[in-house]
């Protein structure tokens, strides 16, 4: 059985499915939430009726987030020399070796009601890219939802940058498509389909020629990136059984973004990278590239859920049977810090960012079902993509709050014979210790974000390179105010059955009042 040819391929949820599928289907989307919050629940109550084993666990646990805390360092420090390599890098004797003249790259720039610097910088990017501009299908994908003024700066751009490039294409997602979500995932797949009625066909490019990068409206390139990823798409064993993760690099607007948000856009760089050095646990992230061949195969990103840029990862490797996976190019593209109208609204923005990034734990039961119902992924693939996922999100949602907001917990409900203890003495000083060395690695993490900073603009202060040493001091703030309880809120919905639609991040390059 073709598994892409089922009815359960493209489920979004639960209400997607009946009768017995439904009601596995909706047990699994209870799994992440009944995980985590059994966890927080179940340290709460040991506190309360055996602090001793409660002070014990913590203790062993805070070892446990120190070594973990190593072993990622280790590879950020890997992968961040790698990238470094990677833009100092002479690609074109390289590429001499190989045949590339008959590829064609396709841009997908799905945008809704950004402003003109956002969307001509992404588009100049293209330009200024050490790359014929004349092999590059740029597409720029609109939302008919979105209005006359939306439609008036597409055209403008199609107008001022349409002969530079091989073709640009401007496609209006039509509203209101029975079964479809509004969200990049519906944008983007309908301007696949156009781009190949429109473009592709009528020009007589095979789909097996054609790599897709799906970005964001604020993605910017390096120079280099289409080499990089040129050079990766033909050294792979088979192209299109084959993603193509870059490093997203949240920097565009990084010194106007208050320090809150670039810890967070800086944070999520940073577990890109770790996972660039654990590629059997990366996913498609964000911007990402892969086969218009593969995409044509699956009918593209599905268009009825919110995290489509994970879930076109399963979709192939459900569909080829676990034989799918992603490269990790370890080249960045840039993208935008969070930034609103103003720090708090800033800082809402960020946390329903991270709610939604957050919202991929839909991917959850969808794996899972994906397994029983594919008996042809080999064994060892299904534990290994299952038992990474539910880790995963489950580590996100817990880790943070286990260590900076339970570790005191026995020391509060566990009675007055429990503080009278050796170890109720000792448990802070132990825990404070491990946790000291644990935040050595914030050193690193400052070393790391310095190099992928762009120069300082001349309305900043010099103070203002300070201040992005100093706001490391965060992280135990923002791991947990916009890491874990982001998740959590995500993993509870979800629970519930309070499914979440798809929300557009605000795009800003400049604004005064934070």
């Amino acid at each position: 059985m073709n598994y892409r040819d089922t009815p359960y391929f493209s489920v979004g949820r639960a209400t997607d499915l009946s009768g017995m599928d439904r009601v596995i289907y909706r047990w699994l989307e209870r799994l992440p939430g009944i995980l985590s919050l059994g966890t927080i629940i179940f340290i709460i109550i040991i506190s309360y009726t055996n602090p001793t084993f409660a002070a014990l666990f913590i203790i062993i646990f805070d070892l446990y987030w120190l070594f973990k805390t190593i072993y990622l360092s280790m590879h950020l420090r890997y992968n961040w020399k790698r990238m470094k390599y990677m833009l100092a890098r002479d690609w074109d004797p390289l590429l001499a070796n190989l045949k590339y003249d008959h590829l064609v790259h396709m841009v997908i720039l799905p945008f809704v009601n950004e402003g003109r610097e956002v969307v001509e910088k992404s588009i100049t990017s293209l330009l200024d890219a050490k790359w014929d501009s004349k092999n590059i299908v740029v597409v720029l994908a609109g939302e008919e939802r979105a209005g006359e003024t939306s439609r008036a700066l597409a055209m403008e751009m199609v107008e001022k940058y349409g002969k530079k490039f091989a073709h640009f294409l401007y496609t209006a997602h039509p509203a209101g498509i029975a079964g479809e979500m509004v969200g990049k995932g519906s944008n983007i797949a309908y301007a696949a389909e156009q781009s190949r009625l429109l473009v592709l066909d009528p020009m007589r490019i095979k789909y097996t020629d054609v790599i897709v990068s799906a970005f964001d409206i604020d993605t910017v390139v390096y120079p280099n990136y289409f080499k990089c990823l040129t050079w990766n798409f033909l050294t792979v064993p088979d192209p299109h059984k084959t993603s193509f993760q870059p490093v997203p690099i949240y920097n565009n607007n990084i010194w106007d973004a208050p320090a809150f948000s670039r810890v967070v856009a800086m944070s999520a760089t940073f577990w890109q990278m770790i996972q660039q050095e654990r590629p059997e646990r990366l996913a498609t992230f964000s911007s990402h590239a892969i086969s218009f061949e593969s995409l044509y195969k699956i009918g593209y990103w599905q268009k009825n859920m919110v995290s489509e840029d994970s879930r076109i990862f399963w979709n192939l490797f459900v569909a080829h049977d676990g034989d799918y996976s992603v490269v990790p190019i370890a080249y960045p593209v840039s993208m935008d810090a969070n930034l609103d109208d103003g720090f708090w609204l800033t800082m809402l923005s960020i946390y329903k960012q991270q709610r939604r990034w957050s919202w991929g734990v839909e991917n959850v039961p969808y794996l899972v079902f994906a397994c029983i119902k594919n008996k042809a992924i080999p064994l060892h693939k299904k534990l290994r993509a299952v038992l990474t996922q539910v880790e995963g999100f489950w580590s996100l949602a817990t880790n943070p709050i286990m260590i900076f907001l339970l570790g005191w917990l026995p020391l509060v409900l566990g009675g007055r014979l429990f503080r009278t203890t050796i170890l109720s003495y000792n448990l802070p000083i132990i825990t404070g210790y491990i946790m000291y060395f644990s935040m050595v690695g914030l050193i690193l993490s400052a070393l790391v974000a310095f190099s992928f900073l762009p120069p300082r603009p001349p309305t900043h202060k010099k103070r203002h390179s300070i201040y992005m040493a100093l706001q490391w001091v965060l992280i135990p703030l923002t791991i947990t105010i916009f890491g874990a309880i982001p998740a959590l809120e995500a993993q509870t919905r979800l629970l519930l059955g309070k499914y979440m639609g798809f929300w557009v991040t605000p795009k800003h390059r400049e604004i005064k009042n934070v």
